[in-house]
């Protein structure tokens, strides 16, 4: 124990001054008035020291902290506004985002500032963008000491020097122990997450759930890069050797992480990124991984880091020993570990990159009906891009007892303040002009749907991306799929012929056959909403239900 104990304090005393204790901005710039302390721009040990000392978090056994986030385990997307105003009335898909009034938020905001007025409260000054042209410098102030480490783990981290001028262009403010009166304030219950585009404000409250703060960094720039021409994605982001950058589409649960920490390319980021004339960036200096299940032997770069002094590991189990037991989903399956980039080995110094070759399209079907990999025309990547699907599958979600289709559009409706055909027009006019090479692959199952069939093998996974990455893929014989028209390969090496034809693997062909129909007919319905925004070569991308009952 002795020696773990000198093992901390080295790394405390290792750890750099990150910042300024009296800004020249302060905090009178968002009217927040306290007679408690304020604590700007603490670094990671004096933040593990407060939470610690407050009862916020406990130490694991291997010098990671671990939080409990309480009744919110995740986001509360039906708890999340827009300030519907003159900027935004015309600019926001109002059909995705709740609206707010003005005059409620401004309630909201004071009563929030004088809940807040008696509290000891933690600042970071962070920048949300890699891209200097394109940053959006963020200062976020939080009632907790762990949530002040979290978001400084996820944004990115301004130098000592860069700090002595920082002048934020955007300000969350996260008190979790403030509850919203829906009466009072225009909400649905005591829980808020209502964003000011016009102030660029964020404010936060009724929930534990750290990651509510930088799905707003998120939010907000995908609001502010579209009329720059700049594609916000919600993707990871890796490069090869060869400066090939590959961009990984996907859902939560769909793989997106652990497919981009590959030990062979340089992780560019696991999250959020921008993909503009000088290629692709990251908006974050930090990952947020899922945990549940996490081994050494499948995920090492990620499990390493839960190993790592600074991470926080949220809602995840200890034993008796305090080890953290990645197995158990007691709490929640949606068990994360939050670390800066470069706990991953390979991670940019950057966060930088050029221009994408290869987009990725991860699902996770639960239907057991889509190939490993398919090669897409850019027509059907704009058409799947707008789809979004993936599958929850039984047990994950209270009510869900067998596989439930998820279309969620540009794989990140939740964050997509303008119209999705916003987006898929920049994505379609950036794969033209870079002439990029684009993929769907399914993480899912094989050989029946969820509870008959099995976990798609993630080592036949890495093994096609792989030759989709160094473009041996692109070499192979291809067949095109009866149900959604795009090309599969008949054979790839090192991999078993048996995964690439999905209705080879069901024992019951018919039974195969009545769920691709069912799921042709869930593409259909759910892309009926966008037939208005793309042209002919979109809509012709779409799958057959004539083809699916062949």
């Amino acid at each position: 124990m002795a020696g773990f104990l000198d093992r901390i304090l080295t790394l405390v005393k290792s750890m750099p001054e990150t910042g300024l204790r009296n800004p020249t901005f302060g905090l009178e710039q968002s009217n927040l008035k306290t007679t408690g302390k304020v604590f700007f721009n603490l670094n990671p040990a004096e933040l593990a020291e407060e939470s610690i000392r407050r009862g916020e978090t406990r130490l694991t056994a291997h010098g990671a902290l671990v939080a409990t986030t309480g009744q919110h385990t995740g986001r509360s997307p039906k708890d999340k506004f827009i300030v519907r105003d003159d900027l935004t009335e015309n600019n926001v898909w109002w059909d995705n985002n709740k609206p707010l009034s003005p005059e409620h938020f401004e309630v909201l905001y004071q009563d929030m500032l004088k809940h807040a007025a008696n509290m000891d409260l933690f600042v970071q000054d962070l920048r949300g963008g890699a891209d200097p042209k394109n940053e959006l410098p963020v200062r976020v102030v939080t009632e907790y000491a762990w949530h002040s480490l979290f978001i400084r783990n996820l944004l990115i981290r301004p130098t000592k020097e860069e700090l002595e001028t920082f002048v934020p262009k955007m300000t969350i403010i996260d008190i979790p122990s403030f509850k919203a009166d829906p009466a009072r304030h225009g909400t649905r219950t005591e829980t808020v997450i209502a964003m000011d585009m016009k102030r660029m404000i964020v404010l936060i409250g009724g929930t534990e759930y750290a990651g509510e703060m930088k799905k707003s960094v998120f939010t907000a720039l995908n609001y502010i890069l579209p009329e720059r021409d700049v594609m916000p994605m919600h993707c990871s982001a890796n490069v090869g050797a060869e400066d090939d950058v590959a961009v990984f589409f996907g859902l939560s649960g769909t793989g997106k992480t652990t497919l981009s920490a590959d030990p062979n390319r340089t992780l560019i980021g696991d999250d959020e990124h921008g993909w503009g004339p000088e290629g692709v960036f990251n908006f974050e200096g930090g990952c947020y991984a899922k945990t549940i299940r996490l081994s050494a032997e499948a995920e090492p770069e990620i499990f390493a880091t839960t190993r790592r002094f600074g991470t926080i590991l949220e809602n995840v189990i200890l034993d008796e020993n305090r080890v953290p037991d990645f197995d158990d989903g007691s709490l929640t399956e949606n068990t994360r570990c939050a670390y800066p980039l470069d706990y991953i080995p390979n991670a940019s110094a950057t966060g930088r990159a050029g221009q994408p070759k290869n987009i990725i399209m991860l699902t996770a079907d639960a239907f057991g009906v889509m190939p490993p990999i398919a090669r897409l025309t850019p027509a059907q990547a704009m058409y799947h891009f707008l789809s979004g699907y993936t599958a929850k599958v039984a047990g994950t979600e209270r009510g869900v007892t067998e596989p439930e289709a998820t279309f969620s559009t540009c794989f990140g409706a939740p964050f997509m303040p303008r119209h999705p055909s916003v987006y898929g027009n920049l994505l379609r006019d950036l794969i033209k002009e870079h002439n990029v090479d684009c993929w769907l692959v399914n993480t899912g199952w094989t050989g029946g749907a969820y509870g008959v069939g099995r976990r798609m093998p993630i080592a036949v996974t890495r093994a096609l991306l792989t030759a989709a990455l160094n473009g041996s893929l692109k070499n192979v014989e291809f067949r095109r799929d009866p149900n959604f028209g795009f090309e599969v390969p008949v054979s790839v090496p090192g991999v078993d012929s048996s995964f690439l034809n999905p209705r080879e693997t069901w024992a019951d062909k018919a039974a195969y056959d009545a769920q691709a129909a069912r799921l042709v007919g869930m593409f259909i319905d759910n892309f009926a909403k966008f037939a208005d925004y793309v042209g002919e070569d979109v809509l012709n991308a779409a799958p057959r239900l004539a083809q699916a009952a062949e």
